[in-house]
């Protein structure tokens, strides 16, 4: 209902042409005609409020929006238009089903007036289904099993079920409508009331679109990794929309989600943006330098509010909690210490470093193209310098955030004594420093002379920034150069953490906090305040953010693509030659591509058949894993036990865990293998 809002009084129209067919007339709207094959009759009442029910008062129509429901579950006859018209309409249909059995029904609509609208439907519907299958069986030309098959393309109708049209116009909401009473005055500073300019109006990719139909920015990034694959115009077209004027913020900030769009998340579009750009590229074999440009233009804006707004002191030291990241620490990372104290966050940096690699790595890509970019791309390396500089040089003692005793980054309390005091807590905020990396090979610095001369100067003229970054003058494979908050030893030591089985690794997946404290919980004692913080591998024991999601123990998807995408990139630079033991403890040893793939493999098991016939997602439901009707359907759900792998949390998300049809996806289809010329463009394989 448009036209009670005080905006267009245009009003559409249903009516019947008998019991099977429903006249659509609407200006906007193409289509005609709904058919029914077979139908008793069709019911209309009108979409209007029945505010006699409501609020006691009169109604302005006979025939409210509750009429249809009044009439199929009370026999209200009169609930219902006898002259079969209005703004609401359900066709009637009365069958009698026996213990088991299966009828099929079916329905047309159309934008052509049909003497026999059923006449092909059969041959319509199956032409329709084996252009499906067709269009499948290309992309999934590499994948060797048919349960692989399976999953991944249930994957990818999950998220082409979670598209929705969302429609939110901020200062609308705040004025209210013209024709509905104004709304109280407190809702002038009410939540958003500074997101004015926001209006969305468009079809989106939503999380979950049952238990969260609302957009979630950093969420919304992953899924255009999996939407790539199969229609990467949308994809594309997803990231640009968050960087047009009527959702991005005069300042630059992205949208968070609906409850509160200035929170924040963890900066990954312009990860997303130059993921989507390659992947395009590779499906269609040729760039599209204008979304990359444009996008690239509008990430400006998003940096500078990064920089301006979360570095408060102009240290390079990005603060304040991830909302994407909930429970995983010891106490909500977004609260405001007392006696000056301030929590100096080791991913919040982390984070921004791999922002600015991204924006480098583009820069870099469009500097091909033009040279303007060059330019662009040092002011984003030397960003990147001052970052990395800046993760081991915290607060006025320039302490680092790697303890060189538990060779892991903890996030620490500084106070303005100058105490440092480590939260020795282990979960995956202590990873993300791995996520800052970028490998570039000699051929396109030596393309690129104006930045090539500009990044020697920096290294020249400030040894201190480079100090604490991986050894860039020292080429690795294939005469490649690395950019990594991490050297050597250090990845290393993370690796030994993160790859054992009594702490990270499980069989299904990294874990978001060490199993380690499953037995031996972490304890801190701050302002009189006592803390503690278990393993918890599945439903959250916490209320804090509201305890429906829980980042103390479970396997969450977007995490762990990161790292091994991560580990793809150190492969790139170190070569088969860079071993880490793999499990830890078990003797065996790995490069990490292997690990990488051996890490994409165990987060495959959670969804396919095992030994025993069960998928470990379903846990120990016996319908979900024997029934025929229950066992071949897939949920993906939010996030997933860290040690059984059953699903937890919202069970239709398919948003970010439909990361798991790229993860199934080959590197190379099998007509690719079988031509050996046939190469991948550089950094489109992972």
């Amino acid at each position: 209902n448009t036209w009670n809002w005080g905006y267009d009084n245009y009003k559409s129209q249903l009516s019947s042409e008998g019991a099977t067919n429903i006249k659509v007339n609407h200006k906007d709207l193409e289509i005609k005609n709904f058919y029914a094959k077979q139908s008793v009759n069709a019911l209309f009442c009108e979409n209007e409020t029945n505010n006699e029910r409501l609020y006691q008062s009169p109604n302005q129509l006979k025939y409210c929006k509750d009429g249809i429901n009044d009439f199929i579950i009370n026999g209200n006859t009169s609930s219902v238009n006898p002259q079969d018209a209005g703004t609401k309409a359900s066709f009637l249909i009365d069958e009698k089903f026996k213990a088991k059995e299966i009828k099929t029904f079916e329905f047309r609509l159309s934008d052509k007036d049909l003497n026999k609208p059923f006449e092909d439907f059969d041959a319509l519907f199956n032409s329709r289904k084996t252009e499906a299958d067709e269009f499948y069986a290309e992309i999934q030309d590499g994948i060797e099993t048919d349960d692989e098959k399976l999953i991944q393309r249930q994957a990818f109708a999950g998220m082409l079920w979670n598209k929705m049209f969302y429609h939110y116009n901020v200062e609308k909401w705040l004025k209210g409508d013209p024709a509905e009473p104004k709304p109280p005055k407190s809702r002038e500073k009410i939540r958003n009331y500074d997101w004015k300019q926001l209006n969305n109006e468009h079809i989106i990719s939503m999380p979950d679109k049952w238990e969260y139909p609302w957009y979630a920015t950093w969420d919304l990034a992953f899924h255009t990794i999996s939407f790539s694959l199969i229609d990467p115009d949308f994809a594309k077209y997803q990231l640009k929309l968050f960087l047009f004027e009527w959702y991005m913020h005069p300042n630059g900030q992205l949208p968070a989600y609906e409850w509160n769009f200035s929170d924040v998340n963890p900066p990954v579009h312009a990860w997303a943006v130059f993921r989507v750009f390659k992947i395009d590229e590779y499906l269609k074999g040729k760039p599209d330098l204008e979304f990359l440009e444009s996008a690239f233009q509008k990430l400006l804006m998003n940096f500078t509010w990064w920089v301006n707004k979360k570095d408060n002191n102009g240290n390079n030291i990005f603060e304040g909690g991830f909302l994407g990241l909930d429970n995983i620490g010891v106490f909500d990372r977004n609260t405001t210490l007392p006696n000056g104290e301030h929590l100096e966050q080791s991913d919040g940096t982390s984070w921004m470093a791999m922002f600015a690699l991204n924006m480098m790595r583009i820069a870099l890509e469009l500097a091909q193209y033009n040279r303007v970019y060059e330019e662009m791309a040092t002011k984003f390396f030397e960003h990147f310098l001052y970052i990395a500089n800046a993760l081991d040089n915290m607060g006025e003692e320039h302490f680092s955030l790697w303890d060189e005793e538990d060779e892991f980054f903890y996030d620490a309390i500084s106070s303005s004594e100058g105490d440092n005091k480590f939260l020795k807590l282990r979960t995956i905020v202590g990873l993300i420093p791995m996520f800052a990396v970028e490998v570039i090979d000699d051929e396109m610095i030596e393309k690129l002379p104006n930045f090539k001369s500009r990044m020697k100067w920096i290294l020249e003229n400030k040894p201190e920034l480079a100090a604490l970054v991986s050894h860039w003058e020292v080429k690795g494979e294939d005469s490649k150069h690395l950019l990594s908050l991490l050297r050597g030893h250090r990845l290393k030591r993370l690796l030994s953490r993160m790859l054992n089985p009594k702490e990270f690794l499980s069989d299904y997946g990294i874990r978001a906090l060490s199993k380690e404290y499953e037995e031996n919980p972490y304890q801190l004692h701050l302002n009189g305040k006592d803390y503690s913080v278990k393993y918890t591998p599945a439903e959250s024991d916490s209320a804090l953010f509201g305890g429906n999601s829980n980042w103390r123990g479970p396997v969450w998807f977007p995490i762990n693509f990161l790292i091994i995408e991560s580990l793809q990139r150190f492969f790139f630079y170190y070569s088969p030659d860079f071993m880490v033991e793999y499990p830890t403890g078990s003797g065996n040893y790995s490069n990490l591509d292997q690990i990488a793939d051996s890490l994409g493999k165990r987060l495959a098991q959670l969804f396919l058949i095992d030994e025993n016939g069960n998928r470990p997602f379903n846990g120990q439901y016996p319908r979900f894993q024997t029934d025929p009707d229950f066992k071949d359907y897939i949920l993906f759900y939010e996030y997933f036990h860290g040690d059984n792998g059953r699903g937890v949390g919202a069970s239709h998300q398919t948003g970010w865990t439909g990361l798991i049809a790229k993860i199934l996806q080959p590197r190379f289809t099998k007509k690719e293998i079988a031509k050996s010329e046939t190469e991948m463009p550089k950094d489109a394989d992972s």
